[in-house]
């Protein structure tokens, strides 16, 4: 009887371990050409900031109210940003058109012609380098294409998600600690190196802004994984690309949701929340708290996403 009690308490373990899903830190791949994600531990964190920075044409951009936000259950975030070889895959399989105009040096005016096959880097993009000159429907779409393929649940991450995985865990200012001139270890940002190319854009820094005043080694886009990872094995996620995630971006953030989920509204999103910043951003602008926010429709050489995935 005793073995009998043991060996029945010993399957509702297994049976309990295996529906909850992949531990934290666990690495998923769930086909050959889909991106390799890691899996981020449930947790609270304390989401925005008090500052307000100053943006093109005297725009306030408030990063707050603070609020307490509980993530209630892990999910899995992509170790890397989708690469060109990932985004290839999918409109190979698909068909998908992609933009055919995009948001080059400047980031203001659009060039025809300009597009993730060829974004302006005055060379070809390489196969592992972030995929940029995507628009957030497309950021949408490659997601969606990832759950048809393989019965999981593909998704961008919440904006609430993208902060709290960005952060690490830290409730220091940056990720790793509380100088921010330590970004060259850990991101790919306007720098010396950036700073030094002949096509610097405004972008970069404002007059009087601190600059970042390492060097990275990167004068534009870096391949994936160059850098540092964050204390939950992730890759870039400060910096290289601005990275899409799923939220409706209000000036201030709502009182809910609180719980992780993202922010939609009733009708017509204005625009959709951008994280991350890039290779040619002020250091300011790469803050985990930091929220960019622009229309749907916008393609921009250093726009690129990320995708996470249910694991519950």
């Amino acid at each position: 009887m005793r073995k009998f009690v043991f060996g029945f308490i010993l399957a509702i373990a297994a049976a309990s371990s295996a529906h909850a899903g992949p531990k934290p830190g666990s690495l998923i791949k769930d086909c050959e050409t889909c991106p390799e994600m890691i899996v981020v531990p449930k947790g609270e964190f304390k989401m925005g900031s008090d500052i307000i920075e100053k943006m093109r044409g005297n725009e306030m951009r408030p990063q707050g109210p603070i609020r307490k936000v509980t993530i209630s259950k892990p999910f899995a975030a992509g170790k890397y940003e989708v690469t060109n070889k990932e985004f290839a895959a999918f409109i190979t399989a698909t068909g998908y058109k992609a933009p055919d105009a995009c948001q080059v040096w400047g980031g203001v005016d659009v060039v025809k012609g300009k597009t993730w096959k060829d974004p302006d880097y005055g060379r070809p993009p390489a196969d592992n380098e972030p995929v940029v000159c995507v628009t957030w429907l497309d950021a949408k779409a490659y997601a969606k294409w990832l759950s048809d393929a393989t019965g999981k649940n593909y998704r961008l991450l919440s904006e609430a998600e993208w902060e709290y995985a960005a952060k690490g865990n830290s409730k220091a200012k940056w990720p790793w600690g509380n100088d921010g001139q330590k970004i060259c270890e850990y991101a790919n940002a306007f720098d010396k190196s950036g700073r030094a190319d002949p096509r610097q854009t405004n972008d970069g820094g404002a007059s009087g802004a601190e600059q970042a005043e390492c060097d990275d080694g990167f004068a534009i886009v870096a391949p994936v994984g160059q850098f540092k990872p964050n204390r939950f094995g992730l890759y870039d996620m400060i910096g290289n690309v601005w990275e899409w995630t799923e939220d409706c971006s209000l000036t201030l953030y709502p009182a809910k949701p609180v719980n992780g989920d993202a922010v939609e509204v009733d009708g017509a999103c204005e625009k959709r929340a951008v994280r991350s910043a890039s290779w040619r951003t002020r250091l300011s602008r790469h803050l985990p708290t930091f929220r960019g926010r622009d229309p749907e429709p916008t393609a921009s050489n250093i726009f690129g996403f990320r995708v996470a995935r249910d694991t519950e």
